[in-house]
């Protein structure tokens, strides 16, 4: 295709978008009216679902759906990531430098790792319950394990830093979202629809499939962030260039 064919079918994707979105936006109800179909409707079926927290309800149960896509997004960038940092050929890996850390700042970090991944777990955990969820509480895990690169440095997060565990763990966390999916048709519905048994309002196993979604997102969140930044520290510590072995310089 042509350039110029090109800028074409750019403007006129871009024209019928732009329509369609002003059309879908005369629709909405205007800001400060009492007038919100749409959030009515959603804290109704929150209450109706058993899920005190209406936010993972839409996430997970009402447009569940959509949050496959959101999380697909997420696998896909790491995936993208890990190709495109892959080490070339003409670089090398070289040992990473030691670095200096304040007595205070060490014990700062070394007080607040574990504090910091028991409140990740516990916003996932909780993420039909209370605000938070599956999406916040994985970035708080993936924090909690990188302060260990603040408080000591870049060889005792990797002491602490299963890479191999953790890819496993996000391809399994976004598959076991997809999975989950079939439980509405095995139950004869429609896919992620929520089927199964709801539970008592306000327990830790009340909203049916919403913790479930929740937990596995919150897995392949945590674990996807870490693979992510895992490849930028690498490139930023670990790889240098290769040397040229007719330059006559040392390794």
């Amino acid at each position: 295709m042509s350039r110029s064919a090109r800028i074409r079918l750019f403007w006129a994707a871009a024209v019928v978008f732009a329509v369609a979105y002003t059309l879908a936006c005369t629709g909405l109800p205007h800001f400060g009216t009492s007038v919100h179909p749409y959030a009515t409707r959603a804290v109704a079926a929150s209450l109706r679902q058993r899920t005190a927290n209406v936010v993972s309800s839409v996430n997970f149960d009402q447009r569940a759906l959509d949050t496959l896509g959101e999380e697909s997004i997420l696998f896909a960038s790491v995936l993208g990531t890990l190709v495109l940092l892959r080490r070339a050929r003409d670089e090398r890996i070289g040992p990473p430098r030691a670095g200096r850390v304040l007595p205070s700042t060490r014990l700062l970090g070394l007080v607040m790792v574990p504090v910091t991944l028991l409140t990740g777990v516990y916003i996932v955990a909780h993420g039909q319950l209370s605000p938070g969820g599956g999406f916040q509480g994985g970035v708080v895990l993936a924090t909690g394990l990188h302060m260990a690169y603040v408080a000591a440095d870049y060889r005792v997060l990797k002491r602490i830093r299963p890479l191999a565990v953790l890819d496993l763990a996000d391809a399994l966390g976004a598959g076991a979202f997809a999975a989950l999916g079939l439980a509405g048709l095995i139950a004869g519905g429609a896919y992620l629809q929520n089927v199964l048994p709801l539970g008592t309002f306000g327990q830790l196993s009340s909203g049916g499939l919403v913790p479930l979604l929740n937990a596995a997102v919150g897995v392949e969140v945590g674990s996807g962030v870490v693979v992510l930044l895992a490849s930028f520290l690498d490139q930023a510590v670990e790889v240098r260039p290769a040397q040229n072995p007719d330059s006559g310089g040392g390794t």
